[in-house]
């Protein structure tokens, strides 16, 4: 057979009709319309059916909000980060401005009370957002190198401050609490984010606008988007993100610590390309993250049930992350040689 011969799957694309179901190209083009959430979906039905047999405690209510209490933290990050990488930006100090938000409020609450303390602790993750927009926005240094480096920063002035210490914070347990349908606060309280930000994203014009950017920055600036402005916003958004979770935080465990958030970078941006955001951006929705969270959360949860180390449970999530990104990547290549 010669060079030029070509399969019938091959042909059909380039003549711009759907190659045959059964050729290479067919496979190839089925695979790229798989919907992300729901091949994620899938995964997480058998997830729970692996855990439920392996385990009679899994499957109960109590254990349903455990692992809502456990991934509401991260959800709360994960929201904000959600909207920044369909944009095509990061924020990897959420985890440093977490720890720094709580030592805040536990230093401040002594001698301001708690209502000061906790204005000036939402005061603090919001002037982190601030202090990245400009960064990015205004002084051109790029997001991970910005975010990478406030996370450092912060991370020292928490520790520095801090001196290392956990110190406890009196009456503010809010967080505990089970008001409805014996549902923890902070599961309320996450599902109350997605919801605002999936709005924020689907029916606005800032969220549309935001997908703009993602897909293509010049374009959207020759249409008229500012788009230094609107991620400038997504920044101190993110930054808000980072002050609900570290009150959260802070009530739940009753303390905070030099060590706190640590690592909640890398769970927010897990969950957020696991719910299939594209690393370019111009792709993503809060229910992909959501579905995200609950893959993660679920497998941590049900390998503990199975006294997994939980050493290999931060191996299981790098390779989920890992397989995460892989398929992000096959379908872009996938979709970009079916135009």
């Amino acid at each position: 057979m010669s060079d030029s011969a070509v399969t019938p799957g091959s042909a059909a694309v380039a003549a711009g009709q759907d190659p045959a179901p059964g050729s290479p190209a067919g496979r190839a083009s089925a695979l790229a319309r798989i919907p992300n959430s729901a091949a994620l979906v899938v995964f997480l039905i058998l997830e729970i059916v692996f855990f439920s047999a392996n385990s009679k405690y899994f499957l109960n209510w109590d254990n349903a909000a455990n692992i809502l209490t456990a991934i509401s933290i991260t959800g709360v990050l994960a929201a904000g980060a959600t909207l920044l990488l369909v944009s095509g930006q990061f924020d990897l100090s959420v985890g440093s401005g977490v720890g720094f938000v709580g030592l805040l409020l536990v230093e401040l609450q002594p001698h301001l009370g708690t209502a000061q303390a906790v204005l000036v602790a939402v005061a603090g993750g919001i002037a982190i957002g601030l202090l990245n927009g400009f960064l990015v926005n205004v002084l051109g240094i790029n997001a991970l190198i910005t975010t990478l480096g406030t996370l450092a920063i912060f991370r020292g002035l928490t520790l520095a401050v801090g001196k290392g210490q956990n110190i406890a914070v009196e009456g503010f347990d809010w967080a505990i609490a089970r008001p409805f349908l014996d549902i923890p606060v902070p599961a309320l309280v996450f599902v109350g984010v997605a919801v605002v930000f999936a709005l924020l994203m689907s029916f606005t014009v800032y969220g549309r606008e935001m997908y703009a950017i993602g897909a293509n920055a010049n374009a959207a600036r020759l249409v008229g988007i500012r788009v230094k402005r609107k991620l400038f916003l997504a920044f101190v958004i993110s930054g808000l993100c980072m002050a609900l979770a570290g009150l959260l935080n802070t009530s739940l465990i009753g303390s905070s610590s030099g060590t706190t958030g640590t690592g909640l970078e890398l769970a927010a941006v897990t969950a957020v390309i696991l719910g299939g955001t594209s690393l370019q951006g111009g792709t993503g929705s809060v229910f992909g993250t959501i579905i995200g969270l609950l893959i993660v959360g679920v497998l941590s949860n049900g390998l503990t049930l199975m006294n997994v180390d939980s050493s290999w449970q931060q191996v299981a999530t790098g390779s989920l992350l890992i397989l995460a990104v892989a398929f992000d990547r096959l379908r872009a290549k996938l979709l970009s040689g079916r135009r």
